[in-house]
């Protein structure tokens, strides 16, 4: 927690002459899972964005766990100008969960672990005003993640026999939503 805390210290420090801006998620804050973060100038048409999302519910239902923290770096490219117009972005991030996968929904499963992430992100941003900017975006990429399998009913040990963790690598969309961004400077 406290390399995270300098990261974003740094990130502040180093732009303090520069655009940028804070945002927060205002689509996923509708299912309470708060997104959050900072982009900031680096070039002519870049920018780095550093967002971290979380979920703190114990489960949607009672039974499937749904806790998760997602950490993104990104370098976007803005085709037009700067915060205004299309963008393309590349991201690679680090992520920890105990959650239920999509592919066990039905069973009586969960996992818990953590994972990396590569991917990309495409979106676009159009001014509100001076201070105030929306930011629609969606990406995904591959997701590699190491876990280990429990059963929710609490039932003891793991479901699967594997030594140290399991290892599952697939393709997912990972990021999405409507980001309302606040110039600071």
């Amino acid at each position: 927690m406290k390399k995270i805390l300098f990261i974003i210290a740094l990130i502040f420090s180093i732009q303090l002459q520069s655009q940028t801006y804070i945002k927060f998620n205002a689509a996923t804050a509708l299912v309470l899972v708060p997104n959050v973060g900072v982009e900031t100038s680096i070039g002519e048409k870049t920018t780095f964005s550093f967002d971290v999302m979380a979920s703190f519910w114990a489960s949607f239902d009672g039974k499937k766990p749904m806790k998760f923290l997602l950490l993104t770096p990104e370098i976007r490219y803005h085709f037009k100008e700067k915060y205004n117009g299309f963008y393309a972005g590349i991201n690679a991030g680090f992520d920890t969960y105990e959650l239920q996968k999509w592919n066990y929904w039905d069973t009586n499963n969960y996992e818990t672990g953590f994972g990396y992430r590569f991917g990309a992100t495409i979106g676009y941003n159009k001014k509100l005003s001076d201070k105030l900017l929306l930011d629609i975006f969606v990406g995904g990429g591959w997701h590699q993640g190491f876990y280990e399998g429990h059963y929710n009913d609490g039932t003891p040990g793991s479901y699967e026999s594997v030594k140290n963790w399991d290892k599952s690598g697939e393709w997912l969309p990972y990021r999405g939503g409507v980001m309302i961004s606040y110039k600071l400077n």
